[in-house]
């Protein structure tokens, strides 16, 4: 979770124009009131308590909140810094409701892994449930959460569990490989809430054309059925093939694929209405500026063809403060035009395949609950 993927991401998107287009205005994020009250929503008041003091004196972290371990050290500044990444996506999720913005982009977000009492993962707070949560409180009715992270959003799922109002989805590699060790396809929801939770856990070694035919085969049937007024979705970019925690085999050409999916989805269900998060990712200089950089310019309607070349200022940049060049290309070579092939489920289905079979027990567990086909779109 190195910042400097972050800075990065920003630098790229500056240089290739993106933060220029019209009608993009980057926000610094603000607690709301002034306050970080608002963490009550999701996270108890101990473990917050056990943040703050840990973020003042991390020696004395507590582990039994997951805190001061390997996946979650403390440093100085700890809670404040992951109140405002939280406050920041909640503003999001405020912003788009009222109708004061159509699309929203916190990639510094996504911390999927965060229970309410207790570090998870690398996040400290869940940011998109905290955006969640604020939606629900304003009015909405149905909000749908897809993840398409290499790991398994289960902080997310885990605090909507018995909510019938959110419907969360996850795209992942199998749990039987990868932490969390959660997410199969039998986990739907709570007793009041069956239906609402839906996993796609694949198998180790996935690439592009199978990873989009599960996308397809389960996400835009799903949301279409559910009909959400908000659609929030975070986009861990660690299912690429050179990420170091993860066993997949994406390329940043699908990945953009799924971005562009995802933001005509909100067009088509939810209104417009999209807030879009990071998220995992830790490849840092080759593949998070530029997956995240093609997510905010998809966001502001100006999509950067894979073909474009990286700005040679970025380049020398990343060259003369990190001793690497970084990639020449907006895209790893995978597709034409950023048009990436796939086969739809619509032509069938072949049960001996390893994704489909893994897909076929997703619908098969998910869709009936949504008055929908296990089979046919």
């Amino acid at each position: 979770m190195n910042p400097l993927r972050l800075e990065l991401t920003a630098r790229l998107a500056r240089d290739l124009g993106v933060f220029d287009s019209p009608g993009v205005e980057i926000v610094a994020p603000t607690l709301p009131g002034g306050s970080d009250g608002f963490l009550r929503d999701v996270h108890t008041v101990g473990y917050i308590e056990a943040v703050c003091q840990a973020s003042s004196d991390p020696a004395g972290a507590q582990t039994g909140y997951g805190l001061g371990t390997e996946d979650d050290p403390a440093f100085p500044g700890m809670h404040e810094v992951s109140a405002l990444i939280a406050a920041g996506t909640r503003h999001l999720c405020e912003a788009v409701w009222s109708g004061e913005i159509d699309h929203g982009v916190n990639f510094c977000g996504g911390l999927h892994h965060a229970m309410p009492d207790r570090a998870s993962g690398f996040c400290i707070y869940n940011d998109a449930a905290l955006g969640i949560r604020r939606l629900l409180e304003l009015g909405a009715e149905r909000v749908v959460y897809v993840d398409v992270d290499v790991h398994h959003g289960d902080g997310v799922e885990k605090i909507f569990w018995d909510d019938p109002r959110v419907l969360t989805i996850s795209i992942h590699e199998s749990g039987r490989m990868l932490f969390p060790g959660t997410g199969f396809a039998g986990d739907v929801g709570g007793a009041p809430a069956l239906g609402s939770a839906c996993n796609v856990a694949l198998p180790a070694g996935v690439g592009d054309a199978p990873w989009l035919r599960a996308l397809h085969a389960v996400v835009p049937p799903l949301v279409r059925a559910f009909g959400p007024q908000v659609l929030v979705t975070q986009q861990g970019c660690d299912s690429h093939y050179s990420d170091p925690l993860a066993h997949m085999a994406l390329t940043i050409d699908a990945q953009r694929v799924a971005y562009e999916m995802l933001h005509d989805l909100a067009h088509e269900v939810a209104n417009g209405r999209w807030v879009a998060l990071g998220g995992g990712g830790y490849e840092l200089i080759d593949v998070v500026p530029r997956a995240w950089t093609h997510l905010s310019a998809i966001a502001a309607h100006r999509p950067i063809p894979v073909e474009t070349a990286v700005p040679q200022s970025w380049r020398d940049y990343v060259s003369n403060r990190y001793g690497r060049p970084g990639p020449e290309r907006m895209g790893d070579g995978a597709s034409e035009s950023g048009r990436v092939w796939w086969r739809s489920w619509a032509s069938g289905c072949d049960p001996s395949e390893r994704v489909d079979q893994s897909v076929l027990a997703t619908r098969e567990a998910v869709f009936p609950l949504h008055g929908l086909d296990m089979w046919f779109d």
